[in-house]
């Protein structure tokens, strides 16, 4: 009976010196897939917008209508003899 105790104190203490080895470097390494992870979504995400941007930057060097509507959106610009009507905001109530 003493030897069957001490064979199983003996086994938790390797199991406790194992976890103690194997436990941390296993923590780090998860913690390093997650990371990992966020940073594949986000260049994912980069490469979307980087590809967006791209092909602004095509239609503004060659689409003559693009640019056009880009200016007249960004800056306000009109064509000759075209009236410009602005919308007028309604008068806030005020509580008496």
């Amino acid at each position: 009976m003493a030897k069957i105790r001490i064979k199983s104190v003996q086994f938790y203490i390797i199991l406790g010196i194992l976890l103690v080895i194997f436990l941390p470097p296993f923590a780090k390494y998860q913690e390093l897939r997650y990371k990992n992870k966020r940073l594949a979504e986000k260049i994912s995400a980069l490469k979307d917008e980087n590809k967006r941007l791209e092909e602004e930057k095509r239609k503004l060097e060659t689409d003559i209508v693009y640019i056009e509507k880009k200016a007249r959106e960004k800056i306000g610009v009109v064509r000759k003899g075209e009236i410009v009507l602005k919308e007028k905001e309604a008068p806030k109530k005020t509580k008496r």
